[in-house]
């Protein structure tokens, strides 16, 4: 991971050391959220003082702020434009206000990077659309996109990988090439149907790589099976085989829909039908439903069509076990316990909570 020695010592000027500095680039530009335990990961330092001494120092200087939340504990959220600033990322989404499942996500995800330092991501927006379409020449028309309507009178906004999940290049085996790696961050709190959605959003830029490799990112492996096989099904198998085949499974399951023959609904077809109808939309593709079912195109007919447009793709699946969000906020927890007194005779974690306190009282 690559740091900006400039942007750095700017945010040394705020009045942070090397490692604080260091350790809020890398909050702001992934996750905007984080815990001290995982300030002391990044720093190796002991829980204590010296962590105390940092939240101190953010929430008095205004930079972030802190909430307890049920059964997790104290997290930090790094909002101040000010901070921001200095790095010339301003506008992150990071700085905004989120929900707890987002929150829960985004520290799973800091988990990841800070066990994988190592790794040169894609940090921001441009940098991903940069890299697909000026260095891989892939068309903005595939990439994942939401659009966010402006004010009345004013015109959308389209954004562009906005999950903001992390996006590097690396070997998939020692002494092979690097590929691109794309990735998802399952907290354990999100449903089975966000994970399909987010491989829908991809599905077009999958279809523009030869090779890539997709890592689902969670805190249990029990998640793990059946993201694989979702995966299998919905991409990897489509991708690495006949276009023809797939076009005509497509059209099969889509004539007993729209039938209506499925009396118990077959969660394997409804998902791949899904996926299907974006894959394969348009009115060539609804003519030639049409001309099939009809009986005026043949089976046949409609292979050798589609036959031509099968690349040869390698496409991999990995999964990756957290391992530190199995005991999570450990720290959090124990920092009291530890008693170490500030001036005021209170406890780290006390303390920490009357600095909040006062800050949102305005004290």
């Amino acid at each position: 991971m690559k740091m900006p020695v400039e942007q750095i010592d700017r945010i040394k000027g705020l009045g942070y050391t090397e490692s604080e500095a260091r350790f809020l680039y890398v909050v702001a530009v992934h996750s905007g959220h984080f815990t001290l335990r995982q300030f002391c990961t990044f720093t190796h330092a002991a829980r204590g003082k010296r962590s105390f001494i940092f939240a101190r120092k953010l929430l008095q200087s205004g930079h972030a702020s802190m909430r307890d939340y049920p059964g997790v504990g104290p997290v930090f959220h790094l909002f101040s434009r000010t901070v921001y600033g200095q790095m010339e990322k301003d506008n992150l989404r990071n700085r905004r206000r989120h929900s707890f499942e987002f929150i829960r996500t985004r520290l799973l995800l800091l988990d990841f990077i800070l066990a994988n330092q190592v790794l040169a991501y894609f940090e921001t927006e441009q940098d991903k659309v940069s890299f697909f379409c000026e260095t891989r020449g892939v068309s903005k028309y595939f990439l994942p996109a939401k659009v966010y309507e402006g004010r009345p009178g004013s015109q959308s906004t389209v954004r562009y990988f906005v999950d903001k999940f992390p996006l590097f290049i690396a070997p998939f085996l020692s002494g092979a090439p690097p590929v691109v790696t794309f990735s998802y961050v399952d907290s354990g709190f999100q449903t089975p149907s966000a994970f399909l959605s987010h491989l829908a959003a991809y599905q077009g830029l999958f279809r523009q790589l030869a090779t890539f490799r997709f890592l689902y990112i969670a805190a249990k492996d029990a998640y793990f099976r059946m993201a694989e096989e979702r995966f299998r099904s919905l991409v990897k198998r489509p991708l690495e085989s006949d276009t023809s085949a797939e076009i005509s499974r497509y059209f099969q399951i889509r004539k007993k829909w729209d039938n209506h023959e499925y009396v118990v609904p077959v969660t394997e077809d409804l998902e791949f039908l899904n996926i299907a109808r974006q894959r394969f939309r348009g009115d060539c593709f609804d003519s030639l439903y049409h001309g099939w079912r009809s009986g005026e195109l043949g089976e046949q007919a409609l292979r050798a069509e589609f036959s031509r447009l099968s690349p040869e793709r390698s496409v991999f699946f990995e999964s990756y076990l957290v391992r530190s969000h199995r005991r999570p906020f450990d720290l959090e927890r124990k920092i009291g316990e530890r008693c170490v007194k500030d001036p005021d005779h209170h406890s780290v974690h006390h303390s920490v909570h009357l600095l909040c306190e006062r800050k949102l009282l305005g004290a």
